[in-house]
């Protein structure tokens, strides 16, 4: 009994003095992780050689309020990389169901089977990844007061983020002083400025135990402005064949989003029946990418623990919702995701009782199915217009922004996103460039091609403000799933605020 206390005792010591280096290491204190949140046993998870942690953090008063996670450490050496915090949008859409699970965690569901398939791309390749169901009602996120779910807006999901993160990082305290960013995608061109700027006003009177180190962010396919958003989404449409002309002209004659902006005015009578038969020609495409397939299988109810894939298009084109509202507004505030098979597969995997239970899930018993995109949340309750100014302020304070488009996606195109960065009248940054046909060097302004293994992976553009504009050749709204080695090489690049390849030899 003595020498097996003594060798428990030597152990101890041992890793006492690890994490002790360790932390000297890494600037950052060092505390037991939260066992209770490890992840021990997923249900179809290959074996990995890194953890990963799942559970609630508490958001409001007398732990009635809180909001589901799932961390993954980085896949090498944790303690040196970066934390980042992934966000999807909708609003009311899950980055657990679709950011972790369909696009770039390490866990990928691809079938109604059993197994995982694990991401040879994944995220955490490159850093330590925090996934966030927000707000309360989205995911396994609860409130026990269903009046929290009436009061959801903008504004409520930027402060409960904001407290998630505070309480999180007493959970994991090594990662108080790392560097960290935030990306998102769709609605999270919101929802992660909005959180960026709490956090950025946040730090001025916060004592050093409540700074958090954040570097910057990265958004894709993002709502960023009303007006552009709305014209760009329209134009693309055009531009691919989508629509007609004589459509086209009616949608923006009666619908012209910019001119109501100028001049106070109103949609047309007609901009109801336009903008049905407007997203009535998506109907037999999928939206967020427009040359893929559909899904064609039948799948189970979601009571059954499956799901029908839901087609957006026609959920915004129903005529209840342009009883009351501007079309446009409402088109803007349905849940937005990619949706072929794969959110059959989430919604079948993340219903089940065994996987609950091994992300330490569903703590209060739902009394709904999990469901990617929420079905509890009923009112939004404010959406600004535009968040150019947060990002205009933000650059200005030194934070890195980029802003990337998978260019196949008809549900916020490229076309919206560049017209909502040429609205923030930034200075591109010229680029000397040699003609292939003449050989001789000229600045061709700031627009260029990327590449990836020596192929055009889409077009970039740097701005003397100090945001970045990269395109992503051939992809959807959810760009990881898309172009998985692509976007894993561009998130590299932007960590290390280095310019994309510029030439196949690069």
């Amino acid at each position: 009994m003595a020498k097996g206390m003594a060798v428990a005792v030597a152990f101890l010591s041992l890793a006492t003095a690890f994490f002790t280096a360790t932390a000297a290491a890494t600037g950052a204190p060092w505390s037991p992780r939260p066992e209770a949140d490890l992840v021990t046993g997923l249900p179809g998870q290959p074996p990995v050689g890194f953890k990963h942690y799942a559970g609630y953090v508490d958001v409001g008063s007398g732990g009635g309020k809180a909001l589901f996670y799932w961390f993954v450490e980085a896949e090498r050496e944790p303690e040196k990389k970066p934390l980042l915090l992934w966000l999807n949008g909708g609003p009311g859409c899950s980055s657990v169901a679709y950011g972790a699970a369909q696009e770039l965690g390490p866990f990928l569901v691809r079938s109604y089977g059993t197994n995982l398939t694990l991401n040879a791309y994944s995220w955490n390749k490159a850093v330590n990844l925090l996934f966030l169901e927000t707000p309360v009602g989205v995911g396994f996120s609860y409130t026990n007061r269903t009046s929290d779910l009436r009061r959801l807006g903008d504004r409520v999901t930027a402060q409960g983020s904001y407290s998630f993160l505070l309480n999180w990082l007493n959970k994991f305290p090594e990662f108080k002083s790392r560097d960290f960013y935030i990306a998102g995608e769709s609605y999270a061109g919101h929802y992660v400025p909005q959180l960026a700027e709490l956090i950025y006003e946040g730090n001025k009177g916060a004592s050093r135990d409540r700074v958090i180190n954040i570097k910057g962010f990265m958004i894709g396919n993002a709502v960023l402005n009303d007006a552009t958003d709305q014209l760009g989404m329209v134009e693309y449409a055009w531009s691919h064949a989508i629509i007609s002309d004589e459509l086209y002209s009616a949608v923006r004659r009666e619908c012209d989003s910019f001119k109501e902006a100028a001049d106070g005015g109103r949609p047309g009578k007609g901009c109801s029946p336009a903008l049905r038969a407007f997203l009535g020609a998506y109907d037999d495409i999928d939206i967020y990418s427009i040359y893929t397939p559909t899904c064609l299988s039948p799948s189970p109810s979601p009571a059954g623990a499956g799901a029908t894939p839901r087609r957006p298009s026609r959920l915004v084109a129903a005529p209840r919702l342009f009883s009351k509202h501007d079309a446009w507004h409402r088109m803007k505030r349905v849940p937005a995701g990619y949706d072929p098979c794969t959110e059959a597969y989430v919604t079948k995997y993340f219903n089940r009782g065994d996987v609950q239970r091994a992300l330490h899930a569903n703590r209060t018993g739902l009394p709904y199915p999990y469901s990617p995109c929420s079905e509890v949340i009923r009112k939004w309750n404010d959406s600004p217009a535009t968040v150019l100014p947060i990002l205009k302020k933000l650059m200005g304070a030194g934070l890195r922004v980029w802003v990337y488009s998978g260019d196949t996606d008809g549900r916020v195109p490229v076309t919206s996103t560049r017209y909502s960065i040429n609205a923030m009248g930034l200075r591109p940054r010229e680029m000397k460039r040699r003609s292939a046909a003449t050989g001789a060097e000229a600045e061709w302004g700031g627009w260029r091609a990327w590449y990836y293994r020596q192929q055009v992976a889409g077009w970039a553009v740097e701005y003397e403000e100090g945001l970045t504009l990269v395109t992503v050749r051939g992809a959807g709204h959810q760009v990881p799933l898309f172009a998985p080695e692509r976007s894993l090489s561009m998130l590299y690049h932007f960590l290390r605020g280095q310019a994309l390849p510029a030439s196949r030899s690069s």
